[in-house]
């Protein structure tokens, strides 16, 4: 486990604020946050005395606008200190944070209001207000007040508050009232990111966290007071779990980093020992660095790859638990420190001791990329409702690459005949929030959540994901595909980025295709296509088209009948969070795929 002395979680009565206060008192003058300001070249940071007196001020700050103990309040910003102090302020006056999505559609963003009761929203800037302030004017929501961090544009007689307004406010000894806290008290609610349906709001309780936390540091020994870079959206469980409550648990030092693109600069500067990252940031990484090693001199690229093939052995002795011979110990440790190391320093990663990845599944030739550079991606597999991670990998206890591990001490699995995964223990959620308040269980009568997931257990208990239960397509001959597992045969290719299989009801599947933005122009320019930036006239060309076609007649040959793609669209644009295709946590919204290119699907059917 990590090796802080402290078993914050064992103790009844332990919650974030106690282990605030034990941070304050034991690890004063050690970094806690830090950030850069958008005027600022260098990063500005606080230590955890410093991050303590600070909540004290928001939290009389928020209780000076009335926010009372149980109440929910709404936060929407990005990851700035702002956000992830207000967050601990406001536990701290016994009131819920919940973040809200910055990409969420002013209908969730309105739903979100009328069923969290919040009388309280802070967001970031004018933009932000600007969706924000009509809620304040309609009658049947209860939302009062709106602060706004940034007021920069903003009409200063209209109807909000300024984040400043906070250090105004009087000592009251409000933020004492974390003391009448038990581990049983709401910490949080987390709304799902709503791909279908209205967003469910998930209830975490402090106990909930911390037995988690208490689980995943025995899966992986991390440095004292380890650097974690904190890029995701505060409203997904994965990154409030790494980026705020196991900060607070392992007193470590987090780094915000408030736009996602910019993680492999930030990367280059902390040098972290630990990196979570989602599977489409992980094939990104993997997509810089291999056109890094397509520019290298073939000279230099045969050592390249005979370290590359010394550190894949390396980890199958490792993911087979076997004794690593010595001789081999000795070439890994010689690859590893004259090119594996100088390789990885280059993105950020030479002091990486804990890579993992969860949220989707990930591509096995990407894993098998990373563990040719001596990085085994540990995955890890969760939902909102099991408080982020309930099986994982660890590079201590076992993993299999491929798998999402073994469940954690605080959970355990079952599964159904159909394969569809239950899970119940401590660091599982109670319920579901209502809109008067009160919580509605989703377990069964032994306390078994169905997940909605789909998988198997080998002999060794390691979990292996299949797909989503009501993802499954089901061809017109009643065969059962998982579409992720096409999408993951088509992406071996490093051309293809993004990948869509379909075929619901039909007697074949097809495809949606999207190239790789960062691998398709260094593809272009070694195969003699000039095209400029024009994405339509690449896309059109046919070395692309052939290529495209070899890496899809690829991927079936690795598929049985009924999954093989029959034929493909392949699109000018990539995917993301702003155009609506993936969610924040860059999830595939699979029926917003299919709505938005019913056309183009249905034209594979008819053409």
């Amino acid at each position: 486990m990590s090796p802080i002395v402290h078993t914050a979680g064992e103790s009844p009565g332990d919650t974030i604020p106690s282990l605030l206060l034990r941070n304050a008192d034991e690890y004063a003058d050690l970094p806690a946050l830090s950030w850069r300001d958008p005027d600022k070249a260098d990063w500005s940071t606080l230590t955890w005395s410093q991050v303590h007196e600070r909540v004290a001020e928001l939290a009389d700050g928020y209780a000076d606008l009335g926010v009372e103990p149980g109440e929910q309040v709404l936060l929407m910003m990005g990851n700035r200190p702002e956000h992830w102090l207000s967050d601990l302020a406001l536990v701290h006056i016994g009131a819920v944070p919940t973040t809200v999505y910055s990409t969420a559609s002013a209908e969730q963003i309105a739903f979100i209001a009328g069923h969290s009761g919040a009388r309280v929203a802070v967001v970031e800037n004018a933009a932000g207000a600007g969706v924000w302030e009509p809620l304040l004017r309609d009658p049947n929501l209860p939302l009062q007040r709106l602060v706004v961090v940034d007021t920069e544009g903003l009409d200063p007689s209209g109807g909000y508050e300024t984040f400043a307004r906070l250090d105004e406010a009087p000592t009251s000894g409000a933020f004492e009232r974390w003391r009448s806290l038990t581990p049983h008290s709401r910490l949080t609610v987390v709304y799902t990111s709503g791909t279908t349906g209205d967003p469910k709001g998930v209830v975490v309780t402090h106990h909930n966290v911390l037995s988690n936390a208490v689980s995943l540091d025995k899966v992986v020994t991390l440095p004292p007071h380890a650097d974690h870079i904190c890029y995701l959206p505060l409203a997904h469980i994965a990154e409030r779990m790494l980026g705020l409550y196991l900060p607070v648990f392992r007193a470590s030092h987090v780094w915000m980093c408030d736009d996602p693109q910019a993680v492999a600069g930030v990367l280059q500067e902390v040098r972290p020992p630990q990196f979570f990252g989602v599977p489409r940031v992980w094939e990104k990484l993997t997509s810089a660095l291999r056109s890094a090693l397509e520019a290298l001199p073939p000279e230099q690229r045969a050592a390249v790859d005979q370290a590359m093939a010394v550190a894949t052995e390396h980890v199958g002795y490792r993911e087979r638990g076997e004794k690593i011979p010595s001789a081999l110990q000795e070439r890994y440790e010689r690859a590893r420190s004259q090119v594996l190391s100088p390789l990885l320093a280059k993105a950020g990663l030479e002091r990486i001791v804990w890579a993992s990845s969860a949220s989707a599944p990930m591509p096995l030739d990407i894993v098998r990329f990373w563990a040719g550079l001596g990085i085994a991606i540990m995955d890890a597999w969760g939902l909102t409702e099991s408080v982020g991670v309930a099986t994982a990998n660890s590079p201590e206890t076992g993993f299999r690459l491929g798998s999402v591990g073994r469940p954690i001490e605080s959970v355990e699995i079952a599964l159904a005949d159909d394969g569809e995964i239950y899970v119940r223990g401590d660091s599982v959620f109670d319920g579901y929030l209502q809109a008067d308040g009160s919580i509605r269980s989703a377990s069964d009568e032994d306390g078994w959540f169905a997940t909605g997931d789909v998988g198997h257990q080998d002999q060794d208990g390691y979990l292996w994901i299949t797909d989503r239960k009501k993802e499954l397509i089901i061809t017109s001959s009643g065969k059962n595909v998982s579409p992720a597992l096409v999408e993951n045969a088509l992406k071996e290719h490093p051309l293809i980025g993004q990948a869509f299989a379909y075929g619901d009801g039909r007697s074949y599947l097809v495809a949606l295709l999207v190239l790789d933005g960062e691998i398709a122009p260094g593809w272009a320019a070694a195969n003699g296509i000039e095209v400029g930036d024009d994405w339509e006239l690449l896309v059109a060309h046919p070395k692309v088209r052939a290529a495209v076609g070899q890496a899809v007649e690829a991927a079936n040959q690795r598929l049985n009948r009924a999954e093989q793609v029959k034929r493909y669209h392949l699109l000018t644009t990539e995917w993301g969070p702003d155009s609506g295709e993936l969610t924040p946590s860059l999830k595939l919204k699979r029926r917003v795929v299919q709505e938005k290119y019913a056309a183009e699907l249905n034209a594979l059917y008819h053409d």
